[in-house]
Parts: C-alpha cells; structure tokens; sequence
C-alpha cells in the first residue's frame, strides 16, 4: 500500500524511541510521593504532556511544581531508552520527503531521549512548550505543517498512542498507527495501522506500507 503525501509528521516517544521502562519507573515514584494512585496516574498517560497529566491529579496551583519534580524524575536515567524497529531506517530513507517530530515531550527530554537512541532531529520540531494545548489538540500537528509550508490535510502523521491518533485526525492529515505501546484494538481510529516502523519504507512522493 502507497500512502501518498507531501511530507509526514512524526510523534517521537513511542514510535521513533521507547523510553517505556523510563516512563513507567518516574511517573510511579512521581504518583507515590504525590499520594495519587500509580495506576491511575499511568493509565492514558502515554502520549500526552506530563503538564496535561498532572493538571488531572493536582490543583492548578500545585501543577508547576509537581510537573517540575516529575520532569527531574524522568531526567535522573536514560537506562532502556532505545530506537523503535526500523526508525533509524526509515529516517536515514526519507531523502528529500520534507518531515517533522511533534512531541509532547519539552526539548530538553526531546535532546536526551533521541540523543541515546541515536536518532537525528530535522530542522522542524514541535515540543511541549510550543503550543498552548497538547495532544488530542491538534495545533502540534498543524504547526508543524505549517513550518513545513504543507496543508496538513497532505500530510501523513505517525503515531503509537489514542491520544496522538486523535490530534493527527483533528489536523485532517490521514494517520498511520504503529502497535508499539498500545493494543492494536486501542488504535482504530487510525486510518492505517501497522506493527511498527520496519513495515514502512520511504517513496519519492510517500510512504510504502507492509500491513499483514
């Protein structure tokens, strides 16, 4: 399968670099100090601004600072930080496809994570501090198309979380999902679905997609 498009936008923790193990280490020792149930905190988190997920948990004037310690947890280890099945490939394959990352991570965590896992940033990215709403608000995504001089409904957005899925659909770009972090029943709202990144290859005009 073809997807044509002018250019594709990429989520990063999740579909380029799993930083799982990391993740999943802070944001339990974050909830215990905070007195919140770990489970709870953790459930729907991926994908999504650790801003917008503590302001779920914590009274607006206690999200700053609770936020602050969370990011320290995240930052004190890069152990298990690793690049996803055929991102590097891919990436190093685009040649001229004009491309983006569009993150809910803040640029320090984007340098770290993707600094471990090897994978090179293009020169247009859209981090946590550059929009007023994270994801399933679509304004990554449209800012980002809109540096690339693409009207979004162009572009093919990649992504590993319900949360992304709906931003990258708000922006009316098609969405191909990668069964990295959720199960592929959680994905249906993509308008394709593959198991991870090995399965697609770069065209002149797109991406070729391998679905079995």
């Amino acid at each position: 399968m073809i997807l044509s498009c002018a250019a594709v936008l990429f989520d990063v923790d999740g579909t380029l670099v799993d930083s799982t193990p990391l993740v999943e280490r802070a944001g339990r020792e974050w909830a215990a100090e905070y007195g919140i149930d770990p489970d709870a905190f953790m459930s729907g988190a991926h994908g999504r601004r650790t801003s917008d997920r503590v302001a779920e948990f914590l009274p607006p004037e206690r999200v700053r600072e609770a936020t602050a310690r969370l990011d320290a947890l995240e930052a004190t280890s890069t152990d298990g930080i690793i690049a996803l099945p055929g991102a590097l490939e891919l990436l190093a394959d685009l040649g001229g496809l004009p491309h983006a990352f569009v993150t809910s991570m803040d640029r320090a965590q984007l340098k770290v994570r993707t600094g471990v896992a090897g994978v090179p940033s293009p020169p247009v990215v859209v981090t946590a501090e550059d929009v007023a709403d994270g994801k399933p608000d679509p304004s990554g995504y449209l800012q980002a198309a809109r540096r690339l001089g693409v009207d979004p409904s162009a572009c093919v957005v990649v992504e590993d979380a319900p949360a992304g899925i709906a931003a990258g659909r708000a922006a009316g770009a098609t969405v191909l999902a990668l069964v990295t972090s959720h199960p592929e029943e959680s994905l249906a709202a993509a308008h394709h679905v593959v198991q991870d990144l090995s399965r697609v290859r770069a065209t002149p005009t797109g991406l070729r997609l391998t679905i079995a």
